[in-house]
């Protein structure tokens, strides 16, 4: 893949790339149409699939992969042209198996993440490596390694940065992922993709981690957004910049936010022009080695749910095609066109948790 990206000027004073990355190459940002910002062709522990692939994929690795290519095909079907696949390390990102899958389903354009997905845990090697004073976090190194280099030996470009924040709130450990992924984020222009408890809002601390290190906050998708009915959260995360994603379409349980609930919420805020700030998608685990069974899922957790439930509910409710467009298709390419540069600056290592190791 070519090293150099041709960029463009959007009209709002950022300089943006005109094609982005996907697991079949580049795509012109024009051509990704309507998109879902925020799911998961396959998760799965890589130790589990080595060691123990009769629990890992009880069905078999190739029934699960079948599966993912007919979620994909229907998804398609819908009119759906990209998806961004959000799963990072410790996720379990299998980059042969979404080669695979996209092979089989060539049309529809598939954006990859780094970034690591964890509140606490870190394996020994970022835990306890020692770092010298000023040198870059390893953290960084990896996120940007695979936004400019590929990931692992599939020559792919990851095209958005994933972290995650939890019921527990920010953790040490979290929050040097969050400041790592940061530096990253300012290094290429890459996008950040957060998973969050919404309940505990805690967003909030992660755009407080952010701004500390000097990224703007307009390249943020605060992620799981759609949980809560807290309207004050939700207008605040919008007010500093950032995008919300209500991408848990089918998910419901205890907890969280009701279909209808969600609803009400983006017609209530599309209503006071905050559709410029919002994405849609469902989270959804197409293949998953803890759920390996159709049984185990709600059945409205499948990846055509936004577009054959939730999209008409929209429409029924007398949301614009406009603000629909605005959701699914402008938003998206937007923020994935953020990525300028494979290697347009070098990350600062003034960040707390970039200037000393962390051994505990």
């Amino acid at each position: 893949m070519s090293s150099t990206v041709e960029t463009v000027e959007t009209g709002d004073g950022a300089e943006r790339s005109s094609t982005i990355e996907t697991v079949r190459g580049p795509v012109a940002v024009g051509d990704l149409g309507p998109t879902l910002t925020h799911e998961h062709l396959v998760v799965s522990s890589v130790e589990f699939a080595r060691d123990y692939p009769e629990r890992a994929w009880p069905r078999g690795r190739q029934a699960a992969l079948a599966d993912v290519v007919a979620q994909l095909r229907a998804t398609y079907a819908r009119g759906i042209r990209t998806i961004v696949d959000c799963t990072a390390l410790f996720h379990g990102r299998d980059m042969a198996f979404v080669a695979e899958a996209n092979a089989a389903v060539p049309e529809l354009h598939v954006v990859v993440s780094t970034g690591i997905y964890t509140d606490d845990y870190l394996p020994f090697y970022l835990k306890h490596r020692p770092r010298r004073p000023g040198e870059v976090d390893v953290m960084t190194e990896l996120f940007l390694r695979d936004l400019q280099v590929g990931i692992g030996e599939s020559g792919v470009r990851a095209q958005n940065i994933k972290v995650m924040t939890d019921a527990p709130g920010v953790t040490a450990n979290n929050e040097r992922i969050l400041r790592a992924a940061a530096q990253a984020a300012i290094a290429t222009g890459a996008p950040i993709t957060c998973h969050t408890h919404a309940p505990a809002r805690n967003g909030l601390a992660q755009q407080a981690i952010f701004a500390q290190e000097g990224l703007d906050l307009a390249g943020v998708v605060v992620g799981h957004s759609g949980d809560t009915t807290d309207l004050d959260y939700l207008r605040a995360l919008m007010d500093a910049g950032s995008t919300i994603a209500s991408d848990r379409f089918g998910l419901n349980g205890a907890g969280r936010a009701s279909e209808d609930q969600r609803l009400d919420t983006i017609i209530a805020l599309c209503g006071e022009g905050y559709a410029d700030r919002i994405v849609l998608s469902h989270d959804c685990l197409m293949a998953c080695d803890w759920l390996d069974s159709f049984d185990a899922y709600p059945a409205t957790w499948v990846p055509t749910h936004v577009s054959d439930v939730i999209l008409p509910a929209l429409r029924e409710r007398g949301l614009e095609e406009k603000a629909i467009e605005q959701m699914m298709v402008t938003n998206p390419a937007r923020l994935l066109g953020r990525n300028i540069s494979p290697s347009l600056r070098s990350p600062r290592n003034t960040s707390p948790s970039l200037r000393s190791p962390r051994n505990a």
